[in-house]
């Protein structure tokens, strides 16, 4: 008799349309939105207990809690990997963070080789990471940074597709040759933060509850304020 296929909870809220989801193996079985970031921390926790209790899943009954770990909404990322961080250590399941742009190089079409995802880090600047398809799995070709849109637009691969959700920011700046992803997969879904999750999960990797953080680069533009504000402060 084959093994039971893992229950899992997913928690996408690292772009500005939030989503929730579970899943029984590779079946999505339902996914809601929430529909702003600033009320992700009000809406997250009751929107989980009401998929879970569609399911007729107790908590404990969930074997994986898959996440998106950034870059993305400081707000959004915070509320989704702390409820997920908090989920998976009271009940005792796997936790699996994925990086955001990674899900979004796996939903580029198959006839796309080389993909550079993209998204605002305001100031003119953009979150940049070039991925490469390797067999059947996108691969990074080198790390994520920030760096000005001319420069990034400058020194990227002229044979690189551009996806990512900068693109609707940055569209009317890029040359017309340059071919663009559509748009529906420019963002990050449940069902590929679910998809990457799985391969984890298959090869019994997870991640430390405690020591899990958002993918971030720099300060939010709150604690930017406030550290310039407090700089030099201290003596």
């Amino acid at each position: 008799m084959p093994p039971p296929l893992p229950r899992v909870l997913i928690i996408e809220t690292s772009d500005r349309v939030g989503q929730v989801a579970t899943a029984e193996g590779p079946t999505l079985l339902q996914v809601r939105t929430l529909t702003d970031t600033r009320r992700t921390a009000r809406d997250l926790a009751p929107t989980v207990a009401e998929l879970l209790a569609a399911q007729g899943w107790q908590p404990r009954a969930v074997d994986a809690v898959v996440v998106s770990r950034g870059p993305g909404s400081y707000t959004g990322l915070r509320v989704g990997i702390m409820s997920a961080k908090t989920f998976a250590h009271v009940i005792g399941c796997r936790l699996l963070g994925i990086e955001t742009f990674r899900a979004i190089a796996s939903q580029t079409p198959d006839d796309i080789s080389r993909v550079d995802v993209l998204a605002d880090a305001q100031q003119d600047k953009v979150y940049f990471q070039p991925f490469a398809r390797t067999g059947e799995k996108w691969v990074p070709t080198a790390p994520l940074v920030i760096c000005p849109f001319d420069e990034w637009l400058l020194a990227r691969a002229s044979t690189a597709a551009v996806t990512g959700p900068g693109l609707a920011k940055w569209e009317s700046r890029l040359p017309a040759v340059i071919v663009r992803a559509a748009l529906e997969t420019r963002h990050p879904t449940p069902a590929s933060l679910l998809r990457l999750g799985l391969a984890r999960l298959a090869e019994g990797d997870k991640d430390d509850p405690l020591s899990t953080e958002p993918l971030y680069l720099r300060p939010s533009a709150a604690e930017q304020q406030w550290l310039g504000r407090h700089s030099g402060t201290a003596q």
